[in-house]
C-alpha cells in the first residue's frame, strides 16, 4: 500500500509539473525577454543576435532587450545566464566561443549541461586564409610550396594564443606539413590590419573583417576554411578543394538556463525560424559571411547535437595549440 500511494504521489508530481510548464507556455511571453551578448556591441555574435532580436519582439509582441555583459572570455556572460532563473525571460547568445572556453579555462558552468538549446541564430562566418597583397603568392599551392621549401620564411599574424585563428593555423600546419610561425596580436581585426600594412605576411581572418582589405586589394584571399565558396569570391577555392581536410566557421546559437519548460523553448524556436527566413533577416547576414540554417534543420535537438560536436571537435583544436587544457566541469 506504501508503494503504491508513493507511486502515485510521483505520478501526481509529475504530472503537476508537466501541466505547470504548459500553463507557462500558454501565457508566454507576458513581459520583456533579455538576451545576454557576452561580447561588445558591434561584434561577430552581437550584430547578428541585434537583427533576430529586433525582428522576433515583433513578431511574439513583447519587447526583446539584448544586455552585453562582457568579459572574460564571454564567460561572464554566460555564467549569468546559467543561474538565472529557467522561466524563458533571460536568453543567451552562444557561440563558438563557448565551445572553445571550456578547453582552456575552469568554468563555474558547463557550456552544454547548464543550458537549454533553442536553435542556430547562424552559420558562420568563415575563416579565410589571406596573405598580404604585395607577396608574390597567387595559389594556396603556392604558399604551400614557398613554406615547405623555406620553413622559417612565412609568419602569420593570430587573434590570440587561445583563438580561433590560431587553432586554424596550427590545423593547417598539421595537414598541410608546413612550419608557418604565429604571431599573436589583440584580436583578429589588429591582425588583419597587420597583414594589410606588410607587418607580417599572413592571417586567417573573418570574411567580414578582411572582405573591405581584400576587395581594396590589401590582402589577397587564397581560400576558405568552410564547406563551400563564398558568393563575393566566387574564385577562391575552399581548403578542402585544395587537399586540406579544414572546415573552421565561427556560428551564433540562442540558447536559456537548464530547466526552461521544452514548450517555452519550442515556442521560441518556432518563432525564430520565422524570423531568421525573411529577406530582411538573411540579406544584410549574407554581406557579413553568415546565413541561418533551413528552418527543418534548425531544431533544438539538431543544435545541441551540433553543439557537442562542436566542443569535441574543438578540443581536438585545442590540443594542436599546445596550451595547456583546462579541467572540465563534472
Amino acid at each position: 500500500m506504501k508503494f503504491a500511494l508513493r507511486w502515485l504521489s510521483w505520478i501526481a508530481a509529475c504530472l503537476a509539473a508537466t501541466c505547470t510548464a504548459w500553463a507557462q507556455a500558454d501565457n508566454y511571453p507576458n513581459r520583456t525577454i533579455t538576451v545576454v551578448v557576452p561580447f561588445p556591441a558591434g561584434g561577430l555574435t552581437d550584430v547578428p543576435v541585434r537583427l533576430a532580436a529586433s525582428l522576433l519582439q515583433e513578431k511574439i509582441g513583447q519587447p526583446i532587450v539584448i544586455e552585453n555583459r562582457t568579459g572574460a572570455s564571454g564567460t561572464i556572460g554566460a555564467a549569468y545566464v546559467a543561474r538565472a532563473t529557467p522561466d524563458g525571460y533571460t536568453l543567451y547568445a552562444n557561440s563558438i566561443g563557448d565551445a572553445q572556453s571550456i578547453h582552456f579555462m575552469p568554468l563555474p558552468y558547463h557550456p552544454m549541461d547548464d543550458f537549454a538549446n533553442i536553435g542556430w541564430i547562424v552559420d558562420g562566418p568563415p575563416l579565410i586564409l589571406t596573405i598580404d597583397a604585395t607577396l608574390p603568392i597567387k595559389t594556396i599551392a603556392e604558399l604551400v610550396a614557398d613554406a615547405k621549401a623555406n620553413p622559417s620564411k612565412y609568419n602569420f599574424a593570430t587573434a590570440g594564443p587561445a583563438s580561433s585563428p590560431y587553432a586554424t593555423l596550427m590545423r593547417f600546419n598539421a595537414v598541410a606539413g608546413t612550419k608557418i610561425q604565429a604571431v599573436h596580436y589583440r584580436g583578429s581585426g589588429e591582425a588583419a590590419t597587420a597583414v594589410a600594412t606588410s607587418a607580417i605576411q599572413g592571417t586567417f581572418t573573418y570574411f567580414s573583417q578582411g572582405k573591405a582589405l581584400v576587395d581594396g586589394g590589401k590582402l589577397r584571399a587564397l581560400a576558405i576554411a568552410g564547406p563551400k565558396r563564398m558568393d563575393a569570391w566566387p574564385d577562391v577555392p575552399t581548403l578542402i578543394e585544395a587537399g586540406f581536410d579544414i572546415d573552421i566557421r565561427g556560428f551564433v546559437g540562442l540558447g536559456a538556463p537548464a530547466k526552461t519548460p521544452k514548450p517555452i523553448v519550442a515556442y521560441l524556436n518556432k518563432r525564430l525560424n520565422e524570423v531568421l527566413q525573411t529577406d530582411t533577416f538573411k540579406k544584410p547576414m549574407a554581406v557579413l559571411g553568415m546565413a541561418p540554417p533551413p528552418a527543418a534543420d534548425n531544431t533544438p535537438e539538431k543544435f545541441e547535437k551540433f553543439f557537442r560536436d562542436e566542443i569535441a571537435r574543438q578540443g581536438e583544436l585545442a590540443a594542436l595549440t599546445g596550451l595547456k587544457i583546462a579541467p572540465q566541469k563534472q
